[in-house]
């Protein structure tokens, strides 16, 4: 039977020191203590980004198909996360429709790649809010079109990112009752709008700060609703860019169990100097990705970098920082029984890294 070891394993319900990790069929089977050479100094779960935009070389948006999503796997396998949600943003029906058959069908003949689905965010957006999204494809909400997306896509959308003022409270039930979980983004909400959506039973903001209604005394807007209420996990981008990391630091005291860590990359590695499909442009500038509009347009982090940041600029304990980028996602999709821990038959798909905080990378 396989094993490895580690001097360290975060299991994300403690650590334990000086363990061997027995495995059986791709489950986790034993964990016991371990006297002889280790393998590995750390070892933790597989890392969940539930938001990435491109590998090293392609940016699924403009080429969703099988070599992107090939190199959105191998990319981010190597960087140190193992499951992903690759983001399709706003864009043609017909450019939607094909990425979601695309995506299904391999996500059945790789069913190793660690891609889960796909993250849409978009085209229903408010178009003030929009960010890097192309202004021509953002619309209002349609029944028909919602209806065509779910029809081919329901089983493979997992995320998908709204703006709730712009719908009527049966467009999101009719979304919300197909098993789709509901993220609130790109929005300009009022405080009240938003903590109406909420209550309906939508519970995620899209990269929390980061092209939404601000906080402010007389309006807090969707950042506020989105600290404030109980059920609502927050992803953030921690890059020290798309938000100061003070910023940051508030919303872990606000919501220090909830709020959770993405990359939001364009790509991944820093390779991919500038890139261009249609309107969208990007280049990369001091380690962040710009537009011609002078808008950010993606990230240049990996999940892993997000943890170090976590730790090295909020103080958040290792172990807490590990949680935030694996158990936490995983609880906001409502797969924590499937992973998201080390324990017994959990996946046997690991975090390795060393004690400096580098060379992670993804064991499977």
């Amino acid at each position: 039977m396989p094993f490895i070891t580690a001097r360290k394993v975060f299991t994300n319900d403690g650590v334990l020191h000086n363990q061997a990790i027995h495995f059986d069929s791709g489950k986790i089977s034993r964990l016991e203590n371990w006297n002889g050479d280790f393998e590995f100094e750390n070892i933790a779960p597989a890392l969940f980004d539930t938001h990435i935009n491109g590998g090293a070389n392609f940016y699924f948006t403009s080429k969703p198909d099988f070599e992107t999503l090939r190199d959105m796997s191998a990319a981010s396998h190597q960087t140190g996360t193992y499951y992903l949600l690759p983001a399709l943003i706003t864009s043609s029906i017909e450019n939607i429709l094909h990425a979601l058959s695309t995506t299904a069908d391999f996500i059945t003949q790789n069913p190793n790649s660690g891609i889960l689905g796909i993250h849409l965010e978009g085209p229903y957006l408010h178009p003030s809010k929009r960010g890097a999204h192309l202004e021509k494809y953002i619309r209002k909400p349609d029944d028909a079109e919602i209806a065509q997306i779910l029809e081919v896509g329901k089983e493979v959308i997992k995320i998908w990112t709204i703006a709730p003022e712009l719908f009527t409270d049966r467009q999101l039930k009719t979304i919300m009752e197909s098993g789709i979980t509901l993220s609130v983004g790109h929005s300009n909400a009022s405080y009240e709008q938003a903590n109406h959506a909420f209550d309906m039973g939508i519970s995620l903001a899209t990269h929390l700060y980061n092209a939404m209604s601000a906080f402010h005394h007389r309006n807090p807007g969707l950042v506020g609703a989105a600290l404030l209420h109980p059920r609502v996990w927050a992803p953030i981008i921690l890059d020290g860019k798309h938000c100061h990391f003070g910023a940051a630091q508030l919303a872990y005291m606000t919501k220090p169990d909830r709020l959770f860590l993405i990359s939001d990359a364009l790509f991944l590695g820093r390779k991919k100097q500038s890139f261009q499909w249609e309107e969208f442009d990007a280049e990369l500038i001091n380690d962040e990705y710009i537009n011609s509009e002078g808008n950010l347009a993606g990230s240049s982090i990996s999940l892993p970098e997000a943890i170090v940041n976590a730790v090295n600029y909020l103080n958040i304990p290792l172990e807490i920082a590990i949680e935030m980028a694996s158990l936490r996602p995983a609880r906001a999709m409502g797969l924590d029984q499937n992973m998201g821990k080390i324990a017994l038959n959990y996946p046997a798909n690991f975090l390795a890294f060393d004690d400096d905080l580098t060379n992670f990378r993804s064991i499977s």
